[in-house]
């Protein structure tokens, strides 16, 4: 998978794009992140890539020309565009499969007050929110979509099921997880996960999953509860006690 970042901070994606997992990913050619340097396609001698908005208000907004210059610089016609922006759709699984699912697009982040619309217009950039609160630039955005998309990239993880085992992805919250030593603080691991049995061990990680979810995102344990087509006759069991606990 091939990703073009438009940004005037490339600097700033060196860090996630050279380490851990998506640096691995870059290393054996699974993802292709390119970064492009907006400053660089600006006919001014300071590089300057804003200017005041018309109409009046607060705060710079960036301007068309070194955005389309540095845009029909890596081809972009005809490809993806996304845009960071907090007045964009929230980014959620749906957008993240579908993303994933492309050969390559581009995401343009944004600095200041935004971009100039025409760039928007022109580019029937796609206006992507990670949340409804604002941040300084598109940069940090950008690198959350990155990452969560190459997540559903094949070989991007070493294991392929670990995504859809993950919160919010399985339907559930994510069960609590433990490591060595067995005690720590006068903390115990619980005695279900040193049984060996798996089955318990599992009806385990059900439960507590559906305590957490039902406790800190009562939305997606409703919306679980709708369907219980798949659940097994124990998993139902397990549930009905919670339910019937109310």
């Amino acid at each position: 998978m091939k990703i073009d970042v438009l940004t005037i901070f490339p600097e700033m994606f060196n860090p996630v794009t050279t380490d851990s997992m998506l640096g691995r990913a870059v290393r054996n050619g699974i993802l292709d992140i390119r970064l492009t340097n907006i400053r660089d396609y600006t006919s001014d001698k300071h590089n300057k890539t804003d200017d005041y908005t018309f109409g009046g208000g607060g705060g710079m907004v960036m301007m068309p020309d070194p955005i389309f210059t540095a845009l029909r610089h890596i081809g972009a016609e005809g490809k993806k565009v996304l845009y960071m922006s907090p007045r964009g759709k929230i980014l959620d699984e749906q957008k993240v499969r579908e993303l994933a699912g492309l050969d390559e697009f581009v995401i343009l982040c944004g600095h200041y007050e935004g971009v100039d619309q025409r760039v928007l217009d022109y580019w029937n950039a796609e206006e992507v929110s990670i949340g409804d609160y604002v941040l300084t630039g598109g940069e940090l955005p950008a690198m959350v979509l990155i990452d969560s998309v190459a997540r559903f990239v094949p070989g991007v993880l070493g294991n392929k099921d670990s995504v859809t085992d993950e919160s919010v992805y399985s339907g559930l919250l994510e069960y609590p997880h433990y490591t060595q030593p067995r005690e720590y603080e006068g903390l115990q691991v619980p005695d279900v996960l040193l049984s060996g049995n798996h089955k318990k061990i599992d009806l385990w990680r059900f439960r507590e999953s559906l305590i957490i979810t039902k406790e800190r995102r009562p939305d997606l344990f409703r919306k679980f509860i709708g369907d219980r087509g798949n659940l097994s006759k124990d998993e139902k069991k397990i549930l009905d006690e919670l339910l019937n606990q109310e």
